[in-house]
C-alpha cells in the first residue's frame, strides 16, 4: 500500500495560526487525511481562511477540515465573532424554530472558512446540568426524547448547508462521574441500561450523521474482561456493537487521543494500533502534534485488510465534502450579525451580552 494513502487515516491538529516551514513539509509528506483546529489557530477571519487554505493546497487528497463548532463555551469561532447560544440553552427556551436558525447558521460560518464536518451533534443526555463531565450546557436534552427531537433539528440544518456532521460521544458518557480530558471515567450500567437511555439517541441519528465519535470511557458491561479499556479502543464496543450490530458503515473517528483518559491508560503505539483495528477509521491527535510521524509508522505495521476498509470508508465520506465557499470578509460580517441576533432571540438582550468565560474550574474542551 502506497505511504501517502497511510495518512488518510490521521486527523491532526496543528500547531498555530500559520503553517511553518516544518509543519508544512511535515503534513505534506504524511498526507493527513483530515485537520481539526481550535483556538490556537484562530487570530483574525482572514488569517483563519488562509490557514486553511494553505492546509487545502498541502494535501492531494482532499481533506476533511473540521472543528468543534457546537455553541456557548464550546465554540472555537467566538474568538473571531459572535458566541451561538449552546445547546442546553436553546433546549430550555423550547422553540424549535431557534434550532434550525442555529444549525443553518453553523453550516454559513463554516463554509465560509472552508470547513467541511463539524463535531457535533453531542447526543449525551444531561442527567445533571452541573455534573464535571464535560458535558457542561452541551447537551440537548434530559430525556432521549428530547435529544432526539432537537439534535435531529441541528444536525438537519447543518447539513442542508453542506457541513457534514459527526455524532458524539458513543456509545454515550452522560454518566460519567469524572473529566476524561482529565481521566477514564467507568460507567457500570448494564447493556441493558444503556440500550434504554444512553444509545436511543445514536441509534435514531445513525441514519443521518455522515461521522460517529467514540469517547474514552470504560464500560464493564461490554468489556468486562479488560479493565479499564477505553470504548474508543475497544473491538466489543466499535467494530461488534456499532458496525456489526448496529450495521454503522460510515465515517469512525476516535474522540482526542492526547486526553488523560487515554494517555494515563494505554502505551502510544498501542493506541495507535487499537484505534484502527478495532473500527475507526480516523485516529485524532490534537495536541501532541509532533507524534503524528510516529502515529504513521505504527500504522504502516497494521494489517492491509485493516487499512483497506478504513480507507473504503474515508474515501466514501469524502465524495460527499462540500468545497468552500468564496471568501468574503462582508459575508461572514453579515453571518456573524446574525448569530448575534440567534444569542438574543435565545438569551434575551440582557442575557446574551454575558458571554462564556474561563474561570479556572472548567473542562480543557474550552481551553484548547
Amino acid at each position: 500500500m502506497e505511504e501517502k494513502f497511510i495518512g488518510q487515516m490521521l486527523l491532526t491538529g496543528v500547531p498555530g495560526t500559520e503553517l511553518s516551514p516544518e509543519s508544512a513539509a511535515t503534513f505534506k509528506r504524511l498526507q493527513p487525511g483530515g485537520y481539526i483546529l481550535f483556538g490556537r489557530n484562530i487570530k483574525s477571519p482572514e488569517q483563519l481562511r488562509k490557514l486553511i487554505d494553505d492546509l487545502r493546497d498541502l494535501s492531494d487528497i482532499e481533506p476533511i477540515i473540521t472543528i468543534d463548532q457546537e455553541g456557548g463555551r464550546v465554540s472555537r469561532l467566538r474568538l473571531i465573532g459572535s458566541e451561538p447560544p449552546n445547546a442546553q440553552e436553546l433546549r430550555k427556551k423550547g422553540d424549535l424554530s431557534l434550532i434550525k436558525r442555529h444549525g443553518q447558521l453553523t453550516g454559513e460560518v463554516l463554509r465560509i472558512f472552508g470547513f467541511n464536518l463539524d463535531l457535533c451533534p453531542v447526543l449525551d443526555i444531561s442527567y445533571d446540568d452541573e455534573a464535571d463531565n464535560s458535558l457542561k450546557g452541551r447537551c440537548y436534552g434530559t430525556t432521549p426524547e428530547e435529544v432526539i427531537e432537537k439534535a435531529t433539528l441541528f444536525n438537519r440544518y447543518l447539513r442542508k448547508g453542506g457541513i457534514l456532521t459527526c455524532g458524539k460521544h458513543f456509545p454515550g458518557y452522560a454518566s460519567a462521574e469524572c473529566d476524561p480530558h482529565h481521566e477514564l471515567p467507568v460507567i457500570h450500567k448494564t447493556l441493558e441500561e444503556m440500550e434504554e437511555s444512553e444509545l436511543r439517541p445514536f441509534r435514531a441519528l445513525l441514519p443521518e450523521l455522515d461521522s460517529i465519535m467514540t469517547c474514552h470511557s470504560h464500560y464493564p458491561c461490554w468489556d468486562a474482561d479488560k479493565p479499564r479499556w477505553p470504548a474508543s479502543l475497544s473491538d466489543n464496543i466499535v467494530g461488534q456493537f456499532l458496525r456489526n450490530q448496529l450495521a454503522f458503515d460510515g465515517l469512525v473517528m476516535s474522540d482526542d487521543l492526547d486526553m488523560g483518559a487515554i494517555l494515563n491508560e494505554v502505551s502510544f503505539e498501542e493506541t495507535i494500533k487499537a484505534c484502527i483495528t478495532c473500527g475507526n477509521d480516523l485516529a485524532m491527535i490534537c495536541h501532541r502534534v509532533e507524534l503524528v510521524e510516529a502515529a504513521h509508522e505504527v500504522l504502516k505495521t497494521l494489517p492491509h485488510h485493516v487499512l483497506e476498509d478504513a480507507l473504503l470508508r474515508i474515501e466514501k465520506t469524502k465524495k460527499r465534502l462540500a468545497p468552500p465557499e468564496r471568501w468574503s470578509i462582508e459575508r461572514f460580517e453579515e453571518i456573524d450579525g446574525r448569530i448575534w441576533d440567534l444569542r438574543v432571540d435565545t438569551l434575551g438582550e440582557e442575557r446574551a451580552k454575558i458571554l462564556s468565560v474561563e474561570d479556572g474550574k472548567r473542562s480543557p474542551v474550552e481551553l484548547y
